[in-house]
């Protein structure tokens, strides 16, 4: 009797194993990048207990070249034919660019995307069998803030790594700042040599927004930490969190954001939701943040009400 009920168990278990749903998450970047770790933090909060997760990672930071990507994008998609999952999950643009709009494109395979930069409209979307979250770069809230403390702000540079999303994101705040009488220049590097040079030559600015370095060659966090006290002069800004101990003032977006939305989507098609039953949506989170040495060494106070609600960055 005994036996037959281990049989049973074991038949039981077999058979919940086999049913287990099959989530695939294929991720643009690489394990170790802040913003692709938070993504992936906030996936796993959602699905680790919903499903069987297996992930994929485009290391398309690392390795910009267009044959790179569209290699590990067939990769991703040949791995998924064997796998065949019950929801795809496409973090950043390389992942919607280089293998869902080429694979799944109306599709019967649901694709829930997270991290497209803007607007969705280059890929199509949406597809009947998509959805998704864009990201939106805080800029409004940004150049608000900055006149609080520089009101006669008249230009800017943006300096960045040399990547697909970078140009991307430069693109919509020249065009916004633009809109409201302020000039943005930019440079777009892919050394540190570069963009320490580029760093010294802004000074001719009213303030830089340092926007990524993840793609920037041989970066050496403690080495620009201190090039950046020797030599800042003019007020700098960010909205990603990993480049705070450089820039004296961040409106940073939350990755977990965009991973969450995406986990509770993927389960909700699970359940049975059709994707073209979820809305479209864009983030809305963000922190605000001082680094108390660079900004004090600029000599710029916040206005009470600013200064009462943002965090201190200290690491």
């Amino acid at each position: 009797m005994r036996h037959r009920s281990i049989f049973f168990l074991l038949l039981l278990l077999g058979t919940s194993q086999a049913e287990a749903s099959r989530c695939l998450v294929v991720f643009s970047y690489h394990q170790g990048y802040e913003w692709n770790d938070g993504v992936e933090r906030g996936i796993d909060k959602i699905l680790d207990d919903v499903c069987d997760i297996k992930k994929i990672y485009l290391d398309s930071k690392r390795n910009p070249k267009i044959d790179w990507i569209r290699y590990k994008a067939r990769e991703a998609y040949e791995f998924a034919i064997r796998y065949k999952p019950d929801v795809i999950i496409a973090a950043d643009d390389n992942a919607s660019k280089y293998l869902v709009m080429p694979y799944y494109q109306h599709g019967n395979t649901p694709v829930v995307f997270c991290g497209l930069n803007w607007t969705v409209e280059e890929y199509g979307y949406p597809y009947r069998n998509t959805t998704g979250m864009v990201e939106v770069s805080p800029m409004k809230t940004m150049l608000a803030e900055l006149r609080t403390m520089l009101p006669s702000v008249r230009k800017g540079i943006f300096i960045s790594d040399d990547s697909v999303s970078e140009h991307k994101d430069y693109k919509y705040y020249k065009k916004y700042f633009q809109r409201e009488g302020i000039r943005l220049d930019s440079a777009f590097v892919t050394t540190m040599e570069e963009w320490k040079r580029h760093y010294l030559s802004s000074r001719d600015y009213d303030f830089m927004i340092l926007d990524n370095n993840a793609s920037i060659h041989n970066w050496y966090r403690p080495e620009i930490e201190e090039f950046v006290r020797r030599h800042q002069e003019i007020l700098s800004l960010t909205t990603s969190r990993w480049m705070l101990p450089y820039a004296a003032y961040g409106i940073t977006k939350v990755p977990e954001e965009q991973g969450e939305w995406a986990g509770k989507a993927a389960k909700s098609i699970l359940e049975g939701m059709q994707p073209a039953q979820i809305p479209i949506v864009g983030n809305h989170k963000s922190d605000t943040w001082v680094n108390p040495v660079l900004m004090q060494e600029l000599n710029i106070k916040l206005p009470r009400l600013l200064y009462l609600r943002v965090k201190q960055f200290r690491e």
